[in-house]
C-alpha cells in the first residue's frame, strides 16, 4: 500500500554503481553473486530465500541497464546457473 512521502525522514537518490566498481574483470559470477556483491554482501554468504529474491530484484534490472558490458557463459550442466563476467578483462 502506497504510504505519505512526509512518513520518510531519509529520500536519497536512486544510484546504480558502474560494473567495474562491483565486479572483479578476471571472475565470472552466477547471478547470485552478483546480486550479493551489488549489496555488498560477500558472494558466498549463506542468505534466506526471501532476502536473496530481494537482492535479484535489485540486480536483475541493474544487469539489463549495463548489458553491453557483460558477457555469458554456459552452464557446466543443467542443473547450475550461467556465469557472467565483464566483456572486457
Amino acid at each position: 500500500m502506497p504510504r505519505d512521502r512526509a512518513e520518510f525522514d531519509d529520500l536519497r537518490p536512486l544510484e546504480f554503481r558502474e560494473p567495474r566498481e562491483v565486479l572483479d574483470p578476471e571472475k565470472m559470477y552466477t547471478i547470485y553473486e552478483v546480486a550479493r556483491l551489488l549489496q555488498g554482501v560477500e558472494p558466498d554468504a549463506e542468505l534466506d530465500v526471501e532476502t536473496e529474491n530481494v537482492l535479484l530484484d535489485w540486480a536483475i534490472p541493474w544487469m539489463l541497464k549495463y548489458s553491453s558490458e557483460f558477457v555469458f557463459a554456459e552452464p557446466a550442466d543443467d542443473a547450475e546457473p550461467g556465469h557472467y563476467g565483464l566483456a572486457e578483462a
